[in-house]
């Protein structure tokens, strides 16, 4: 091996499956060990035929111990609640982990299990040392400190699409920070490989549906981040939608101009600004609004804004693919940025088309 050895825990699900793919090829980092439970003494082609990896390995038990001893850094793609029984014992090992599940998303253990109520009556923990540590893993805005970290919290889709939006203009304070309301769209394997009703071809497909209205998980962590940037706490609306595709999540984002004489031009040029030294991200020409087809199967964010004069309104689209820039993407961001690498190394910018 050339590069700095990483495990993937639960390669077979989506999040797993697209952590492999990018590895792949990667010019600086290897996948060194394959965890899971379920899959756990199986060999890799009997779970995946379509995605062979070198040496055909074993899937072994997640042992923190037998990662540590085969692996510098660990990605985690487990379910909620999950990987806080992993994260601990791999840090003391001297592990640095990248955790693609909501375990460390909140810097507060209780507001985590405030919002993830069902998962925290389960698993037990006692790590908000941990929790208060994580570094959000929005590379965009966290490279230097990301470097530096022990742990990583990926972000979710959601709030990757929505906050790569909006911090430009909280961190300037040009919108207000009341009526903020974000309306976003995402695919079908955005739920996760589990079999579950309503991700059912007959159930999805031809069909547009809301789902999560008030109260969706997502809204907390965007908030948080959103504070964060102005300065001031903000409640703001989220709705999500499930659309009939498989892939892509598109976000946009409505706030009220604090100046009504901006224009879309004075705002493309703020948001160029911000994502000038940033290549996951381009800002599209004014009039030119982006499609979830035109980021499919990459690592980056297409970004645009319009300004609706008679409102004031400010509206900001974000195009990602939600399992590489929204999930395993930006996770390998954050692994290349632990190795030491640029953030974009091995990653895919662009797209076949259609």
């Amino acid at each position: 091996m050339t590069g700095t050895r990483v495990a993937v825990i639960g390669a077979s699900g989506y999040g797993g499956l697209q952590t492999l793919r990018l590895l792949h090829d990667h010019p600086g980092l290897e996948v060194s060990f394959l965890g899971g439970e379920r899959s756990s003494g199986k060999r890799w082609s009997e779970l995946v035929h379509f995605l062979p990896l070198p040496g055909d390995p074993v899937v072994q038990s997640p042992d923190p111990a037998a990662i540590a001893a085969a692996a510098d850094l660990a990605v985690l793609s487990l379910p909620n609640g999950v990987a806080a029984t992993l994260v601990p014992e791999l840090l003391q090992r001297g592990v640095r982990v990248v955790d693609l599940s909501a375990d460390y998303r909140y810097r507060s253990l209780a507001r985590w299990q405030e919002v993830y109520s069902a998962e925290a009556r389960s698993v037990p923990r006692s790590d908000a040392d941990l929790c208060a540590e994580a570094v959000y893993g929005l590379v965009e805005w966290e490279e230097a400190r990301i470097r530096q970290a022990r742990l990583v919290a990926a972000p979710g889709c959601f709030p990757t699409a929505s906050l790569l939006a909006l911090l430009p203009f909280l961190n300037q304070g040009l919108i207000e920070t009341s009526g903020i309301v974000i309306d976003a769209k995402t695919g079908t394997s955005g739920g996760g490989r589990a079999a579950k009703e309503h991700l059912l071809l007959a159930e999805a497909s031809e069909a547009v549906a809301p789902y999560g209205v008030v109260g969706h998980r997502h809204t907390s962590e965007i908030e948080q981040l959103a504070s964060q940037a102005a300065g001031q706490p903000i409640q703001l609306q989220f709705t999500p939608h499930l659309m009939p595709m498989v892939r892509g999540l598109l976000a946009t984002v409505y706030a009220r101009l604090r100046d009504p004489g901006l224009t879309a031009e004075d705002c493309t040029t703020l948001l160029a600004a911000a994502y000038r030294q940033r290549p996951c991200v381009e800002v599209l020409p004014v009039g030119t609004y982006p499609s979830t087809k035109w980021v499919r199967q990459t690592n980056r964010c297409l970004l645009s804004v319009q300004v609706d004069g008679r409102t004031g309104q400010l509206i900001v689209m974000s195009a990602i693919d939600n399992l590489i820039k929204g999930q395993a993407g930006q996770g390998v961001q954050a692994l290349n940025l632990l190795a030491g690498l640029e953030a974009e190394a091995g990653l895919p910018l662009l797209p076949f088309y259609p």
